[in-house]
């Protein structure tokens, strides 16, 4: 009998992926125009939505339902055994009032900091769902600030239209001077320590919250809304067990500032899966807290499953990083499709983080129109677009030396990529074992890689414009076989090896790669 592509990956792995959990909801109906909400668009329904909430967790948690209309509201705090339900033709307006939200204790960018509280909140709750076929809308235009380069100029000109402020280059637009003033300010009350909300009201438009902020919740589900324009990241699951995302859809405007889709950090026994992303930074992207308060609060993300998910725009398209240092283990990603991300697969992170990453498995993933690296590895990565770069000098491994292990890529097509694959390794860590099978691209460059130890690249079909088709730099333990289309367009060499530590590479002679 043949086995079926999901048997063959737990094989291959060697580990098996737990039942994620369902949340349990009682057979029990509120719906929140019994509560006094009106669907015009103009009345606050902030009370009609919490005395709807709040009724159905006095009778024991059912299904609070959201019909057909425009519901202007303010953050809603959920309940455990709560269904948030939302009908064909709900569109939930959450408001821009600032004053509407207040601030609260939460996590942002892997270090806990005082936020306004999420449209969507939740924390310590079991057995929450939002589903149907609605919209959410956070309203993010009001809070984001943007960068000139992202806009045309009369996009631009329209901006500065509508009020805020410029930065003294003029090249970033605030929505407020007390936003633009807000990071400097909160930095250093952070870093004194002072986690207190009060000593950060003054900044509360700078404290751009998730969408969605889910904290040390069990038995999640979200299933069939869409979630769109956030102020910061749209979706985050924090700390949290047993998260079903599936049928739903997640879209922020490319040039929305920390505009992710989806940030699964710290989380345990999660499917993701028949999703849809467009957002302006990573869509699928795994997280574990960053530097020290990450590794102190040493829960990893693992036992994650990703699958049937399509990228139509984003920095990457599943990302590992890169606030990872509570590790990101045992992570299953297939059948997913990017179209014009940044990046395709894309895994970051940077000396003082730590954390470990092993026991990745992707498979069956197609990609076009990449602007740049179809596969990246980035160990030098700096919080910007193309930040850091591949250095000589090895430092001393410490705590925050990040370690990226035991990852498996297989059955992979990409027509359109600046690079095939970039592996920018730290020398005092290299990348270790990793497979690469099964690879077909069409790019400007092959494959460039740095500090990787244990490294396998087997079935490479790669036509590029420029060569070598395969550059190795400082690796160790390298097999290369059958690899198709022995030449560049260029008619340069196959592959390139340079680093005096360069050792026991192996390839397939019949190839006829010159080395």
């Amino acid at each position: 009998m043949t086995r079926s592509h999901e048997e063959l990956s737990v094989a291959q792995s060697g580990w098996t992926m737990p039942e994620v959990l369902l949340p349990e909801i009682p057979d029990r109906l509120f719906r929140i125009t019994d509560f006094g909400a009106v669907g015009d668009g103009r009345t606050d329904n902030t009370q009609s939505f919490q005395s709807a909430i709040r009724a159905c967790s006095e009778a024991g948690g059912g299904r609070v339902v959201i019909p057909a209309g425009l519901w202007l509201t303010g953050p809603l705090k959920l309940a455990s055994r709560l269904e948030l339900h939302t009908e064909a033709g709900a569109v939930v307006l959450f408001t821009k009032a600032f004053d509407e939200y207040p601030l609260v204790l939460s996590s942002f960018e892997g270090i806990p900091s005082v936020r306004c509280q999420s449209p969507l909140d939740a924390e310590g709750l079991e057995h929450i769902a939002i589903t149907g076929e609605g919209i959410f809308d956070g309203n993010g235009e009001a809070w984001r600030p943007v960068k000139r380069w992202k806009m045309t100029a009369k996009q631009w000109a329209s901006l500065l239209q509508s009020g805020g402020v410029t930065d003294a280059e003029g090249e970033f637009w605030w929505p407020s001077v007390a936003a633009m003033n807000g990071r400097e300010m909160t930095e250093k009350l952070i870093q004194a320590g002072n986690h207190n909300p009060a000593a950060y009201e003054a900044y509360r438009e700078y404290l751009r919250p998730n969408l969605l902020s889910f904290r040390r919740c069990k038995h999640i589900l979200l299933d069939g809304p869409t979630f769109q324009n956030s102020a910061a990241w749209c979706l985050h699951p924090w700390a949290s067990e047993h998260v079903t995302i599936r049928n739903t859809t997640v879209r922020n405007p490319w040039f929305a500032q920390n505009g992710d889709g989806l940030d699964l950090d710290s989380c345990r026994y999660a499917m993701i899966e028949n999703c849809r992303f467009d957002v302006g930074d990573d869509a699928i992207c795994m997280k574990s807290g960053k530097d020290e308060a990450g590794r102190a609060l040493g829960i990893p993300c693992e036992y994650i499953t990703i699958r049937n998910c399509i990228v139509y725009h984003g920095h990457g398209g599943f990302v590992i990083g890169s606030e990872m240092s509570g590790g990101v283990r045992r992570v299953r990603v297939s059948d997913c499709t990017f179209i014009g991300t940044d990046i395709g697969l894309r895994f970051k992170s940077a000396r003082g983080r730590g954390g470990l990453v092993e026991e990745i498995d992707i498979r069956r993933i197609r990609m076009t129109n990449i602007v740049g690296e179809a596969i990246s590895f980035h160990l030098f990565y700096a919080g910007v677009e193309g930040s850091g770069s591949a250095q000589e000098e090895a430092f001393p491994v410490s705590e925050g030396t990040p370690v990226f292990r035991d990852i498996a890529i297989e059955d992979v097509t990409c027509t359109g990529a600046q690079t095939a694959l970039v592996v920018n390794g730290l020398p005092e860590m290299p990348l270790e074992n990793v497979r690469i099978r099964n690879f077909q691209a069409v790019s400007h460059r092959g494959v460039i890689v740095h500090y990787a130890n244990k490294l396998v690249l087997e079935r490479l079909h790669l036509q590029t414009n420029e060569g070598p088709v395969i550059k190795l730099h400082q690796c160790k333990d390298v097999e290369l076989k059958k690899l198709g289309n022995p030449g560049s367009a260029t008619g340069e060499s196959m592959l390139i090896v340079t680093g005096a530590d360069s050792d026991n590479i192996r390839y397939d002679e019949k190839e006829g790669m010159a080395v």
